[in-house]
């Protein structure tokens, strides 16, 4: 069973102040997550991400369109039971503590006294606030406050957890334990769906992912398929500030790093660059298949050209 079914969900807003006109956030949407997946929403600011995570908690309603989130439609309480979420700008209040904060949020999970008072210090310490968790938020730095916002949205153990640009604010150390913490969540069964346009977190952590830009979907795909694809050259590596005559007629592309040099050279034209590099007695350290980054595929799914607008559709408009 898919753990969410977008269902063609779209949003219009009204824009202006005299004379509003229609503003389309979000093409119909069909989309589908997997149970247990860490599925990544990427695109840039202003691409409908968020929309689509606040359609789906229901916090905005859509133009048209549905959704079935854990086989059940997606509006019903007994489905954001089972949910866990972590917006963009989350906004606590200054003068609780973090234990306080989690209390509370607790309670309207609907989590028991006893369970409250065992998961709060295990949440603590996933997130990496167990030395702070008397200390008021309004003290806690930016990234303090996305670690809290973490621990309410897995708080209550939900099967799914949404996240909203998860890394926003934090220091490559926090980034690191966040991307360890969905790992685990991963391990424990749940389904991960964030969203970032960070996307070297994506590519280390994304079973899938989904690009979207300017409200419309441009792809979907597993990131190893995604980034499989041999572009027909090789990177060689070689110790070294030198680079052979014969190298450089091998290769248009040679760059000194410190006490390397890289160069990426045909597929074709391998064992010639080995024997340039063996006769002149220089330490070969690594050849490597240079395959299409995530960020590749990205850039070349946002140039797209969109589809023209139907005549009907631009004279409504």
């Amino acid at each position: 069973m898919p753990a969410i079914e977008i269902l063609g969900l779209e949003k219009t807003y009204r824009v202006g102040f005299w004379r509003q006109r229609p503003k389309r956030a979000l093409e119909p949407l069909h989309l589908t997550v997997e149970e247990g997946e860490i599925f990544g929403f990427l695109g840039p600011n202003g691409a409908g991400k968020t929309t689509t995570l606040k359609l789906l908690m229901g916090l905005v309603f859509p133009t048209a369109g549905s959704a079935r989130i854990l086989g059940r439609e997606w509006i019903e309480p007994e489905v954001k039971a089972q949910i866990g979420f972590l917006p963009e700008q989350p906004y606590f209040y200054d003068y609780l503590t973090a234990h306080e904060l989690l209390d509370y949020y607790g309670q309207l999970s609907g989590v028991s006294a006893a369970d409250r008072k065992r998961r709060i210090p295990e949440v603590l310490s996933r997130v990496g606030l167990t030395d702070v968790k008397g200390l008021q938020l309004r003290k806690f730095s930016k990234g303090m406050l996305q670690r809290v916002g973490i621990a309410q949205a897995i708080l209550h153990n939900p099967k799914l957890v949404f996240l909203d640009e998860p890394m926003s604010g934090l220091d490559p150390l926090g980034r690191r334990e966040v991307r360890d913490l969905m790992e685990q969540l991963k391990q424990e069964g749940k389904t991960v769906f964030f969203s970032t346009h960070i996307l070297s977190d994506a590519e280390t952590l994304c079973d899938r992912v989904a690009i979207i830009h300017k409200g419309v979907l441009r792809g979907v795909g597993a990131v190893e398929d995604l980034t499989s694809t041999v572009q027909g050259k090789v990177e060689v590596v070689w110790q070294g500030t030198q680079v052979p005559a014969a190298m450089k007629v091998l290769s248009s592309e040679c760059h000194v790093s410190g006490d390397r040099v890289r160069a990426l050279v045909n597929e074709n034209q391998q064992d010639a660059a080995i024997d340039a590099l063996r006769r002149e007695r220089i330490r070969l350290i690594a050849i490597t298949p240079v395959r299409t980054s995530l960020e590749t595929y990205f850039m070349e799914k946002l140039q797209q050209v969109e589809p023209p607008v139907p005549a009907a559709m631009g004279a409504n408009a």
